[in-house]
């Protein structure tokens, strides 16, 4: 299983960003999918994650209101859209997915995903 990553840049703050991730390989199935961020001398945080079924979502809470986790099932694709980005926003972003996951299970926890994608750096400025 592979996941690519796409779309970051640089943005000011306020703007918005799209990144998208790409699962392709085995295990055609519906995939539990999410996004991890990490930023420079911090720890990796759960962003937001979607369950197979596409009808759980869950999101961290400093993106709660801001961020949408969206998953086209045919293109095993997710996406999030970013809007109202802030400098703290900033970091490189991971998707992760979780092909085994109870169907409608959208864990927050980055063990439960298995695959992971090379990130794709996010820099808002002020």
């Amino acid at each position: 299983v592979q996941l690519q990553a796409s779309g970051g840049g640089s943005v000011q703050a306020g703007g918005s960003l799209r990144i998208s991730c790409t699962v392709s390989g085995r295990n055609e199935g519906a995939d539990a999918m999410a996004w991890f961020r990490q930023a420079p001398g911090k720890e990796r945080e759960f962003v937001a994650a979607v369950s197979r079924s596409g009808r759980r979502i869950r999101y961290g809470e400093s993106v709660q209101g801001r961020f949408t986790i969206d998953k086209d099932h045919p293109k095993r694709t997710v996406y999030l859209q970013m809007n109202a980005l802030e400098p703290e926003d900033t970091a490189m972003y991971y998707c992760a997915t979780a092909p085994a996951l109870r169907w409608d299970t959208a864990s927050t926890i980055a063990n439960d995903y298995p695959y992971w994608g090379q990130g794709t750096l996010v820099t808002v400025s002020s």
